[in-house]
């Protein structure tokens, strides 16, 4: 790996000033490390940690774009080809992107990605306006809800469980705990 926490995040300031991204960025980036660790990855959780950051370094500017330009300005910084790959994999049958996610961190990309934006919206509906009193339960029952956060590709997050050969629950229930411990970093 070519690049450390630090310069991915100067990068992605570089290209990102909503603080919507920049938060969005940060949350999967700490999904991607929970994971890396919970699944015997820990020697790659900052692997793991920086394609989260980097995965949508293009969408603020380049939304029509979006997973293409990403490669493109990551090859100009000189970024290594696999966090390249790894993060363009998200916008697998999504955007123009062909690259299918293979790796296990690419499909855990591909599957939270949409999750913790549903995740978010949800917290942002909950009284305390937190995460940590949040349950299974009541994430479940936001997911059937269509119309709630509509952006929040149901499909996309289904299709994500069923690449890693994991029951929907499970995704959402370690998102969730996922989420949960980085809101608790954040006290």
């Amino acid at each position: 790996m070519n690049i450390n926490r630090e310069r991915a995040c100067e990068l992605l300031k570089e290209y990102n000033k909503d603080e919507f991204h920049l938060e969005h960025a940060d949350t999967v980036s700490f999904v991607m490390e929970y994971f890396a660790k919970k699944l015997g990855f820990e020697d790659e959780a900052e692997f793991w940690g920086i394609v989260g950051l980097l995965h949508d370094i293009d969408f603020e500017m380049y939304p029509d774009e979006h997973c293409v330009k990403m490669q493109e300005i990551l090859a100009q910084k000189g970024v290594d080809e696999r966090i390249i790959r790894a993060a363009a994999s998200h916008g697998y049958g999504l955007t123009d992107v062909t690259i299918k996610p293979e790796h296990t961190m690419e499909k855990i990309l591909f599957a939270t990605d949409e999750l913790t934006g549903l995740i978010g919206a949800a917290v942002l509906m909950r009284p305390s306006k937190s995460s940590l009193d949040m349950e299974l339960k009541s994430l479940k029952k936001k997911f059937k809800s269509t119309g709630f956060a509509a952006g929040c590709s149901r499909e996309t997050i289904k299709a994500g469980a069923e690449m890693l050969g994991w029951e929907l629950d499970y995704l959402l229930d370690e998102t969730l705990k996922a989420m949960q411990e980085y809101e608790k970093s954040k006290l």
